[in-house]
């Protein structure tokens, strides 16, 4: 149930970091209050699954699940470049998540 949380609080990270694109700086209303719900969501889950998994696991899976959603994302919704060697890093931040994943015990 805790790698569910975590993987639940990695979506909610990628929703707002891309939701601080969209509030323009903070300054937009709507998008910026979905952002902040989508961060106090994300931490809440972060903190529930380390109560029982290691929080440099944990926070190390948290990020990378934001950063590759975030950055898969910059490259479809803002036309960010999706250069080769771009998505080889992306892919290999995907295998450190796996990987931890699995030498943490992770089912």
């Amino acid at each position: 149930m805790s790698w569910l949380l975590l993987f639940v609080a990695g979506l909610f990270e990628i929703a707002w970091a891309i939701g601080l694109e969209y509030s323009d700086g903070l300054t937009e209303p709507i998008p910026t209050a979905g952002t902040v719900i989508a961060l106090i969501i994300s931490m809440v889950l972060l903190a529930k699954a380390v109560q029982n998994l290691p929080i440099g696991t944990a926070y190390a899976v948290w990020t990378g699940i934001g950063a590759v959603g975030t950055a898969s994302l910059g490259i479809v919704l803002f036309d960010e470049p999706a250069t080769s060697l771009r998505l080889l890093f992306i892919s290999v931040i995907v295998f450190g998540i796996v990987g931890l994943h699995f030498v943490s015990g992770g089912h």
